[in-house]
């Protein structure tokens, strides 16, 4: 007879297998995530240079070009349609010269009726003066003929009293005769005090009239000289340039027709990288290489206004500017920002445009590893090192595109 034996329970034995295979693919999954990225390069595809104490010199080089020193502006004062064309551009004018005529009916009309309005008010002032004089004129003529009645009655008056005291003229003759003094006495008077405030306040009137009139005076010469404004003249001696006007052209107020290089010496001007706005300051001074020979010029002027990512700056010559200078030439200007300094350095290459200075690929036997820096200034050649590398370490300087997630290059041959 067959014995029965008993099924050994083995889900124990199955669960530490599992767990086993669990912690396996866990500490393998650390372990690949904890491990330092590594990609393999070859040689030809990098590019290494050591790291070195050099003498740095802060500097910076752009391109320049030659302008006037000074240039004068040539603008449009009264808008309209260019009527005529006197001069081309490019040539030499003098101050005053007429360079083109501007012309809007509808200003000329407007100049027109302002200056009849002004002329009428003129008249009426001066017909207000004449006025004034007129009545004092009347004024006068009666303070005449009332000083003449005066006159009169005082003759009469005295011969009278001297009937009277001799007794030979009545009472009341004599006091007839002193009452007709007595009442052309009082007229005198009025009349005297009437011209003395009349005069008074005719003067102050005439003073008012003469302001005014001087007024209107100064108005109609002022609107006079801008019908002048029509004709655009050269406010200086020069060469006119940027002159680009076309007969028929509609031109607005206040808009430059050209501009006027006065021939008294040159300058640079420059569109240098915003990165350099608080580097570059007036009187720093550099050189440029002009006929085989070095000239130095110096910082005059900086425009802080950013545009597309550029501010402008301009220079001057040093000493004697050189001879054969023509506007529009262009130089390479080598701006000095510093002196020069003995400093740990590295050449510039176009890793920095990913790892914007904080870290680099430094290679020992073979292998690149990533290291935190810190760079500083730099010049068109090196950056300057701060901090994170030694003299004569070896560094990768090429770009760094495919290694942004990288801690290690194996390089090989």
């Amino acid at each position: 007879m067959d014995t029965i034996v008993p099924r050994k329970n083995r889900k124990k034995q199955y669960i530490a297998i599992i767990s086993l295979i669990i912690l396996g693919l866990v500490g393998m999954g650390t372990f690949l995530a904890t491990r330092p990225k590594t990609l393999k390069v070859k040689a030809a595809e990098i590019l290494i240079k050591p790291v070195k104490m050099e003498a740095f010199e802060d500097f910076v080089i752009f391109q320049a070009q030659v302008d006037p020193l000074n240039s004068v502006l040539v603008n449009v004062i009264e808008g309209g349609s260019v009527q005529e064309l006197y001069v081309e551009n490019g040539a030499m004018v003098t101050q005053g010269t007429p360079i083109a005529r501007i012309y809007n009916p509808n200003t000329e009309f407007n100049y027109l009726a302002q200056e009849t309005g002004i002329i009428e008010q003129i008249n009426q002032l001066n017909v207000a003066k004449l006025n004034i004089r007129n009545q004092e004129l009347e004024l006068s003529k009666e303070l005449v003929l009332i000083e003449h009645d005066y006159n009169a009655a005082k003759m009469e008056s005295d011969l009278n009293s001297k009937l009277y005291n001799k007794k030979i003229l009545a009472r009341n003759d004599y006091e007839v005769t002193q009452e007709k003094l007595r009442y052309q006495n009082e007229r005198k008077n009025i009349i005297q005090r009437s011209i003395q405030r009349e005069k008074e306040t005719n003067s102050l009137q005439l003073k008012q009239i003469n302001q005014a009139l001087g007024i209107m005076e100064k108005s109609l010469e002022t609107l006079r000289n801008n019908k002048k404004n029509f004709l655009v003249m050269a406010p200086v001696s020069g060469r006119l340039s940027s002159f680009e006007a076309n007969l028929g052209e509609n031109i607005q107020a206040g808009t430059a027709l050209g501009k006027i290089d006065v021939l008294k010496g040159y300058k640079l001007t420059a569109m240098v990288d915003e990165f350099y706005l608080d580097k570059i300051n007036t009187g720093q001074k550099g050189n440029i290489e002009f006929k085989n020979k070095s000239t130095e010029v110096k910082v005059i002027k900086i425009l802080p206004e950013v545009k597309a990512g550029q501010f402008k700056v301009e220079l001057e010559f040093e000493g004697k500017q050189p001879e054969g200078l023509q506007e529009g030439l262009s130089f390479g200007v080598k701006l000095i920002l510093s002196g020069k300094e003995q400093k740990l350095v590295i050449p510039k290459g176009s890793f920095n445009t990913v790892a914007q200075g904080k870290y680099i690929f430094v290679v020992k036997d073979h292998v690149a590893t990533k290291r935190a820096v810190q760079l500083g200034r730099e010049n068109p050649y090196y950056y300057e090192v701060v901090d994170g590398l030694k003299e004569n370490e070896q560094v990768i300087i090429s770009k760094y595109d495919d290694y942004k997630n990288i801690e290690k290059i194996e390089i090989s041959k």
